[in-house]
């Protein structure tokens, strides 16, 4: 969509952190009448989960927040993604450096790191719940919800 913002949601397999992330900012945005503006997706480092749905456990804390992850299907990052999408945001520093190998030269500056946008957090890492319990699940949520905030004040800031 022509004059929209393009962000890219990535964690290693693409059905716990981004797509909750993708969900989550979609929320947001939607709920800010900013839908037709901003365009969401997510994607994996790793192709593990290609064409997978989001973790059962990723769908149901989501849902309690009233986020619907259903219709998401796991891919893979792609060099081409650097130069469609305008923010492309990792979930930890693994992930960074994973598609830092894959970012096409003079396309370094799409890349960040999520929760650089949620700078009073302790937290620079969004950890991978996927070994862990409902509870972690849940945290992760919190930290993708603060980032997000931060994240639409940016693209506010700097396109709108």
């Amino acid at each position: 969509m022509p004059g929209s913002v393009k962000v890219l949601f990535v964690c290693m397999g693409n059905i716990c952190r981004s797509p909750s992330a993708e969900g989550v900012f979609r929320k947001l945005v939607e709920s800010e009448g900013l839908g037709e503006s901003i365009i969401i997706d997510s994607a994996g480092t790793h192709d593990y989960n290609i064409g997978s749905p989001p973790d059962r456990r990723a769908q149901s804390a989501a849902r309690r927040r009233g986020i619907d992850l259903s219709g998401q299907r796991a891919r893979r990052a792609r060099p081409g993604d650097f130069r469609r999408f305008d923010y492309i945001l990792a979930m930890d520093r693994d992930n960074r450096a994973d598609l830092a190998d894959i970012c096409p030269p003079g396309e370094e500056h799409r890349l960040r790191m999520f929760l650089e946008f949620a700078p009073h957090l302790e937290w620079r890492d969004v950890p991978d719940p996927y070994s862990s319990g409902v509870l972690a699940f849940e945290f992760v949520l919190d930290l993708l919800e603060a980032a997000a905030v931060g994240l639409l004040a940016n693209i506010r800031q700097h396109h709108f």
